[in-house]
């Protein structure tokens, strides 16, 4: 049969007529009825074999349908309030598995934050004593915080512990003067202060149910302030207040106008068991409480006195030496180089410390302070725009302790370039947390070009726990290849752990975020406009110290 086939296909070959008349038979009978009506059978045929073999397929196939309610109500506790309530519709089974109190821990009714918007109050209250009776975080804005709200609250959710109640929008509060009750076990309370609103009438009917609270945030109104001259109003009485509260242990007093070291001294008084403090923007803090404190609580480790107006003679007097301070935030204050000296020489158990926009300090504080042997314990130091650092003493310093670093700012240093961060990325193979360059707007402007590509094959192949990178240096500045996406995949392999990268935006930033999107890592590559990269993160406390 082969030899026959063989032997007509070399007669069509050598007769190019026969060819052609086979071809155009052909032609002629794919144009006839016969073969339309016989192709129209074959391909029915097929369609209905494929739905055929499709719905088999789909018949074997596991649906939404067979999944349990267990697993169903596993994945909507991923998913964020206000989709849970959007899933609530599809159908009566998933409304069922939506409404279970456990899906509805923690709740946030701040439309300001994200937070859920509610229409009725009363529909709201009703709604506690089923939907909310597993309640264990609770944020609520100003219009809900109510007499009715808070007595269901205290007789229905035995299980809530941490509650914010935010003032800061109010215009005028709610009368008060018929609450008897209030939640009793709580360990976390977050009051967020208005203006002007007093909230000694509220407060003088909870004092004698917040004696179990353990973290105090008190967050004042230091963004809204405009003029430093206008007249500020104490609405919170702190001396009161700190007498029900004896079991304090984080207390962050942010951004509020009237808070002196009067108040804090008051604070510590009746809080033997304080371990973090937090004064961040209180401008009238000098520090003249920080002796007693520092005496009272013993148990203190955490202590941040950001931007705060601290007063150099002050801070001679009291005796670091005798404490454990482990986390200092002094940022942005005014700090002599003779105070830093005193103060950082005299802390053995320092690990943590945010010492960023300090004019003074300069090589003889960070000489001192590694010569005084208190630089053993540091693990995460933040030096950003600390502009009096020149390059060789920043060089001993890695050459010295780099292998001990988890964490490490440097941006905002002009000197700082490529020779630089070539030979210290080697000797930092501990390093978690890494920021370098100096952002476009900066003055003054870096000249130099810097290679990035070189810095990327750097830090791959010695920085493999490296869970967090910035780099501020623009387009301008960067050179880069059409090689580059090699090397970005080199760090995307060897740095497992990296969950953020931060860029100036402009074409660098696009070629790295399209190399991660790729695989599928959509959320790494962020731009310097909408992200910084700081130290918070790692302190011991930080997940106490969140808010909004």
């Amino acid at each position: 049969m082969l030899e026959i086939f063989k032997h007509r296909r070399a007669q069509t070959s050598e007769d190019p007529s026969t060819a052609d008349s086979w071809l155009a038979k052909k032609k002629h009978f794919r144009d006839t009825e016969e073969w339309k009506k016989k192709k129209a059978r074959i391909m029915s045929k097929l369609r209905a074999l494929s739905k055929i073999n499709l719905a088999l397929v789909l018949s074997r196939m596991p649906s939404v349908d067979k999944l349990s309610d267990n697993i169903l109500m596993m994945i909507f506790s991923y998913l964020p309030a206000r989709q849970v309530l959007v899933t609530s519709s599809v159908c009566r089974r998933w409304r069922n598995i939506a409404w279970n109190p456990n899906l509805w821990r923690f709740v946030s009714f701040r439309p300001n934050y994200g937070g859920l918007q509610v229409a009725n109050v009363d529909h709201f209250t009703h709604l506690i004593g089923h939907r909310f009776v597993d309640l264990r975080n609770v944020e609520l804005a100003t219009d809900l915080i109510t007499p009715n709200v808070l007595y269901e609250m205290s007789n229905k959710c035995p299980k809530l512990q941490h509650l914010t109640l935010d003032f800061s929008t109010a215009m005028q509060l709610h009368d008060f003067t018929d609450l008897q009750a209030f939640p009793s076990r709580l360990k976390s309370l977050t009051i967020c202060l208005s203006e002007n609103i007093f909230l000694e009438g509220f407060l003088r009917k909870v004092y004698t149910f917040i004696a179990s609270v353990e973290i105090l945030h008190i967050i004042g109104t230091y963004e809204k302030v405009e003029d430093e001259e206008e007249e500020v109003y104490e609405t919170v009485n702190i001396f009161k207040l700190k007498q029900f509260l004896p079991n304090l242990r984080v207390v962050n007093l942010w951004g509020v106008p009237f808070i002196t070291d009067d108040h804090v001294d008051a604070i510590s008084s009746n809080c033997a068991h304080l371990e973090c403090l937090s004064v961040n923007y209180c401008a009238k803090v000098t520090g003249s409480c920080l002796k007693l404190v520092l005496q009272r609580c013993k148990k203190l480790r955490c202590l941040f006195l950001a931007h705060t107006n601290l007063d150099n003679n002050i801070v001679k007097i009291v005796e670091w030496e005798k404490t454990r301070i482990e986390e200092l935030d002094v940022k942005g204050t005014e700090l002599s180089s003779d105070s830093l000296v005193y103060i950082l020489s005299r802390l053995p158990h320092l690990r943590w410390l945010d010492a960023s926009w300090l004019e003074n300090f300069n090589d003889v504080v960070l000489e001192s302070w590694m010569n005084s042997g208190s630089f053993g314990k540091l693990e995460y130091l933040n030096l950003d725009t600390c502009d009096s650092l020149n390059e060789a003493c920043l060089v001993d310093m890695i050459t010295r302790h780099g292998g001990q670093l988890q964490g490490l700012n440097l941006g905002g240093h002009h000197k700082l370039l490529e020779y630089f961060w070539m030979n210290m990325i080697p000797q930092l193979k501990n390093i978690r947390v890494l920021v370098m360059g100096i952002a476009e707007d900066c003055c003054p402007k870096v000249v130099a070009k810097i290679h990035v590509d070189q810095f990327i094959d750097c830090i791959a192949q010695n920085c493999p726990r490296l869970s967090r990178l910035e780099i501020r240096w623009d387009d301008e500045t960067l050179r880069f290849s059409d090689k580059s996406s090699k090397f970005i995949d080199v760090l995307r392999m060897k740095c497992l752990k990296l969950h953020s990268i931060v860029l100036s935006d402009g074409q660098y930033y696009e070629l790295v975020r399209s190399n991660f999107e790729r695989a599928d890592r959509m959320s790494v590559v962020r731009t310097t406009e909408m992200c910084r990269t700081g130290h918070l993160n790692c302190s011991r406390y930080y997940n106490q110290l969140l808010f909004n």
